[in-house]
């Protein structure tokens, strides 16, 4: 096959452009602190109210977060199975577009007096994001030839970095000088959702009108068959992995340790500001530092592994991230500048670790044709995990009644993923499986 047109492609990188805004400003920056201060009962309260039980706030929007990303997980093996069969990819991709962007702006309302709006409004946006990735994904083997996917790929990364540090410092500008406008603090957060839920519908646009008509992979014969094939992939890739001891065995140290770095990405806003105390313009700049920081930090792993291995690679980056738990537990609140030190090791680490462990478990997999059915067993893994981590640490800290507790248990999860990776190396060499 030939590689698509210069229009396509940058249409397809142009979606990355638009949604990424939401993996930022949503998840990782404002939104959280702006729950945490508006989900409360009281001014002076941490805990909240909702449908008849009393929460921890912070632990409400993990509980929230860990639903969502389940919704993902259970729906994405039928979402693929649709995706390859009945070649609808870019209808479903507006439907999840037009549903995440809509789900941003209508967060503009959100507040005291409506805690349902917020917690239904992050719900369906990530799981408008998260789903919409597996279309949008689906995408790059149909646009790009294999010897050109590399590029591509890193082309819509490149677009939806970009993308998303614009918006995010125009969401600065109002969130940091809210008074330049004319507008208070809170109306300043608002207004940054809005502008999320906006640059995510029109840029999207803008890129589904870019994007082809996928063809139809395969026509099943009823419904049942669609909607059975994607889980029944998944069952099939079961039986193969475990057969490959290294294979299953990193599979299950994935898991762990992945667990753990999905729940720090998720929570870190919120444990600095609820926990730990720092003013919401010190932890915007934090992720500053993180994004900043990020890809020289891909860039020196990737050498990294080149020179010693991904298993090796991946075992010193699990223990730089048990050290950065055991300094987060022990930092002091109101601690900024160590909190900016602990903001870059993260940023450091968090890029790099998710790009060497997909490449592992590509180098990993067995020759096969099936590697969208492995990959797909893969990201399955990868949202389970993030369930179970998001749920963990809202359970322990409504459990105990501090977050540095639930950041213990996730440097145990750390330390069994470290476990489990020397086991695999183990089996690596007695296999010489590469």
């Amino acid at each position: 096959m030939q590689t698509a047109s210069k229009k396509i492609i940058h249409g397809w990188a142009m979606y990355d452009w638009a949604g990424s805004a939401y993996n930022l400003v949503i998840t990782s920056t404002i939104f959280p602190t702006y729950f945490e201060s508006v989900a409360v009962d009281s001014p002076s309260s941490k805990t909240v109210t909702f449908l008849g039980r009393q929460y921890e706030n912070t632990a409400l929007y993990n509980y929230a977060m860990a639903l969502a990303l389940m919704l993902v997980a259970v729906s994405s093996p039928l979402l693929s199975s649709i995706a390859d069969y009945k070649g609808n990819k870019k209808k479903f991709l507006n439907v999840y577009l037009t549903a995440g962007s809509m789900a941003c702006a209508l967060l503009y309302f959100f507040d005291r007096s409506n805690l349902w709006l917020g917690v239904l409004g992050i719900i369906v946006a990530c799981v408008a994001f998260w789903g919409g990735q597996v279309f949008y994904n689906a995408y790059l083997p149909e646009i790009a030839a294999p010897e050109d996917r590399d590029a591509v790929s890193a082309k819509g990364f490149i677009y939806g970095y970009i993308g998303s540090v614009i918006l995010q410092l125009i969401c600065f500008l109002f969130v940091l000088f809210p008074e330049w406008w004319g507008i208070t603090e809170q109306k300043a957060s608002q207004l940054s959702f809005f502008l999320v839920g906006l640059w995510w519908f029109i840029f999207g646009k803008y890129a589904l009108r870019r994007l082809p008509v996928s063809a139809a992979a395969g026509i099943e014969k009823n419904t049942g068959e669609i909607l059975s094939k994607g889980y029944a992939e998944l069952r099939m890739v079961w039986h193969q992995v475990k057969q490959l001891t290294t294979l299953k065995r990193y599979l299950g140290a994935f898991f762990f340790y992945n667990m753990a770095v999905q729940t720090v990405m998720l929570v870190a806003v919120l444990y600095g500001k609820s926990e730990l105390e720092i003013p919401t313009k010190n932890l915007i700049v934090s992720i500053l530092i993180i994004q900043l920081i990020a890809i020289p930090g891909a860039w020196f792993i990737s050498r990294l592994s080149a020179k010693i291995g991904n298993l090796n690679t991946l075992m010193v980056l699990v223990i730089v991230w048990i050290l950065i738990c055991m300094a987060g537990y022990f930092l002091p609140a109101g601690g900024v500048y160590p909190f900016y030190a602990l903001g870059a090791a993260v940023g450091f680490v968090m890029g790099g670790i998710q790009s060497l462990s997909r490449s592992t478990y590509a180098k990993l997999m067995p020759e096969t044709k099936d590697t969208a059915s492995f990959f797909s067993f893969y990201d399955v893994t990868e949202k389970i995990a993030a369930v179970v981590g998001m749920f963990s640490f809202g359970f322990i800290t409504e459990l105990t009644r501090t977050q540095r507790n639930a950041v213990l248990a996730v440097a145990v999860f750390f330390v069994l993923g470290l476990i489990l990776l020397i086991y695999t190396r183990s089996a690596q060499k007695k296999e010489r499986f590469v």
